[in-house]
């Protein structure tokens, strides 16, 4: 089983932005993204500095629609 790393918002994203998610529009500290070949969104907080925390990060993950591995390898 591959652990997650801590990691923050600004990693999360680029990750995202490599598997075809867009920035659809921002709320306070709040970015959505969207996937127009999944039809899929996500949530990712913005806050600078900040790690996220793993449930969080794990919920972002599930929302792609990725298995951990998978977005743990998309890291490097």
């Amino acid at each position: 089983m591959v652990k997650i790393p801590a990691l923050t918002a600004k990693k999360v994203i680029k990750v995202l932005k490599r598997i075809g998610f867009l920035e659809d529009r921002q709320k306070g500290s709040h970015l959505i993204l969207f996937n127009s070949k999944t039809n899929t969104r996500t949530v990712v907080p913005v806050h600078a500095g900040k790690t996220l925390k793993k449930p969080l990060v794990r919920a972002i993950i599930n929302d792609t629609k990725l298995t951990v591995k998978e977005f743990v390898e998309l890291l490097k």
